[in-house]
C-alpha cells in the first residue's frame, strides 16, 4: 500500500505528518508500523487516527490514554 499522505519521524522518534495543510503530530511508539488501511491508534493527546482510502486521517478527539511510570 502507497500512503498519499506526506509523514516522517524526527531524531525523537516522534512521527509527524502533513494533514491537509497542516503539520499534525501522530505519536510515537503507538503509531503502528507499517501502516496498513484500516489501522486506528490515538496519540498522548487523545488525537485519534485512522488510515482510509491510503491516507491518514484525524477521526476525533478522545480523552488522552492514561500513562504509567
Amino acid at each position: 500500500m502507497a500512503l498519499k499522505t506526506r509523514l516522517w519521524m524526527t531524531g525523537s522518534l516522534e512521527w509527524f505528518a502533513l494533514i491537509g495543510d497542516e503539520e499534525v503530530f501522530l505519536g510515537r511508539r503507538e503509531v503502528p508500523s507499517p501502516l496498513e488501511e484500516g489501522d486506528t491508534w490515538t496519540n498522548d493527546y487523545g488525537d485519534v487516527f485512522r488510515v482510509e482510502n491510503d491516507e491518514i486521517r484525524l477521526t476525533g478527539k478522545v480523552e488522552p490514554p492514561p500513562k504509567y511510570w
